[in-house]
């Protein structure tokens, strides 16, 4: 993978260290070539480790992460402000939820009927300089001041510190197709943690990795008959011990081209007719220099958690209405309505509302005044967020700001609040774990933030 080779062209070596044999007669102190099917000079007693490890955890304790696309107008979402001037305000009017007292944009009524699974944040806060980029909602940390490598995402991060619950799916999996602005195409960085932990992608040149090209039927049923070979013989290396380190990048080769449990993942027309349209297509099709308005990653990622995978990012629309925002809103707003309440609500019908959270939210706010050419601007002080799952205490409204929505009044919420409680419902604290950088130097998964004792 990624070699410059075809995997399918090279041989796999079986390397051994006892003087034992297997029960096809094969010595563990000899090597052995199988042909037609490689993985770049994988060798195959190392294989049970990469299981053990995958075993270490068997659950589906995950976080799906939307990035909308260029920030979106928190004042137009979910902290409308109808006693403000109209040059505040807008035309948008609000509706109520199934929450007494949360009032939601009326262009989200999916959303308001299962307020009670749902908790906006109304004051968050942290992005520095109000640029353009998604990094600070994929690492919950400002782009300055990186350490050397730069700052891991939270799905680099989990792939780092959490084993994947299924071995033949990555631990890190990113939606986002490239975009005409290349942060608004990626799926976090892996930063100093490395390329073995970066997302893998579908929508990109991964997929080929996944397709047996250049292989005959006839190759694919010997396939088949080699792959019930290797499932015994890792019996038989789990049982002698006579197992190898293997980096991580070779496991998840090996696991996923020798499984279809990632290609059933990613093939959502698998779901009933009624789930998908639930969901809704949306547009696969970028949205100028952003991201696809596409509904049908969200089943994705449910998808793909349930199968294993512990984040899923996926990158949504265009949202930098500097021009128009009101009738951009008309069809970004619902498109996002539909397919974040279908999500909701099929992890709580899948029973995995307490595993797997789901974080929606852009890089900042936008101006509470609304501009020449009727769009907002860039806007640092104050943005928005929509939480669920993940076992949080959902149903309420946190953070408020003052008449105009433009400054923060009451509890304000950094992103760094929002990543400590998300690992923390991961498993993982984070006034605790720490992670090495390239020098070696420790690093707390976030600085200084605790998990939010609204949520937890």
């Amino acid at each position: 993978m990624g070699s410059g080779i075809h995997p399918f062209n090279r041989m796999i070596k079986i390397f051994g260290k006892s003087a034992g044999r297997l029960c096809d007669g094969v010595s563990r102190r000899d090597f052995m070539k199988i042909g037609g099917l490689s993985l770049g000079g994988l060798s195959l007693p190392q294989l049970l480790q990469a299981e053990q490890a995958a075993g270490i955890r068997r659950s589906h304790k995950a976080v799906i992460m939307i990035y909308l696309v260029g920030a979106p107008p928190h004042q137009d979402m979910f902290d409308l402000k109808m006693e403000a001037p109209l040059e505040i305000r807008g035309p948008h009017r609000p509706t109520r939820t199934s929450v007494p007292g949360i009032q939601i944009s009326e262009h989200m009524p999916r959303c308001a009927k299962i307020m009670d699974k749902l908790v906006p944040i109304r004051t968050m806060y942290g992005s520095p300089n109000g640029d353009h980029d998604s990094f600070i909602c994929y690492t919950g940390r400002p782009v300055p001041k990186q350490p050397p490598g730069g700052w891991p995402s939270m799905g680099s991060v989990l792939s780092k510190l959490r084993a994947q619950a299924e071995p033949a799916v990555p631990a890190f999996v990113g939606l986002a197709p490239p975009a005409g602005h290349p942060p608004y195409g990626s799926p976090g960085h892996p930063g100093f943690l490395g390329p073995t932990h970066r997302a893998f992608r579908p929508n990109g040149p991964g997929m080929e990795d996944l397709k047996l090209n250049h292989i005959s039927l006839e190759q694919l049923s010997d396939r088949r008959a080699l792959l019930a070979g290797f499932d015994s013989f890792r019996r038989e290396l789990d049982q002698s011990g006579a197992v190898e380190g293997l980096d991580s990048f070779k496991q998840q080769a090996f696991n996923i081209l020798t499984s279809s449990k990632l290609l059933e993942a990613l093939d959502f027309t698998k779901e009933p007719a009624s789930v998908r349209e639930r969901y809704g297509k949306g547009d696969p099709k970028n949205y100028g220099d952003g991201a696809p308005r596409n509904c049908e990653h969200f089943l994705v990622a449910r998808r793909l958690v349930e199968a294993g995978a512990r984040c899923v990012t996926l990158n949504f629309g265009r949202w930098d209405f500097h021009s128009h925002n009101h009738s951009e809103l008309l069809t970004h707003l619902p498109l996002f309505d539909q397919a974040i309440s279908a999500l909701v609500e099929d992890l709580h019908e899948r029973g995995l509302d307490k595993d797997v959270a789901v974080v929606a939210w852009g890089e900042f706010g936008r101006t509470p005044l609304i501009n020449a050419d009727a769009g907002r601007d860039h806007w640092p002080q104050v943005g928005c967020a929509l939480l669920a799952g993940g076992g949080m205490r959902t149903g309420q409204v946190i953070g408020a700001t003052d008449r105009l929505g433009g400054e923060i009044a009451d509890r304000g919420v950094h992103f760094g609040e929002v990543f400590a409680t998300l690992y923390h419902q991961l498993g993982l604290d984070p006034s605790l774990v720490t992670i090495p950088d390239l020098t070696g130097r420790p690093h707390y998964l976030v600085d200084g933030w605790k998990a939010m004792p609204e949520l937890v």
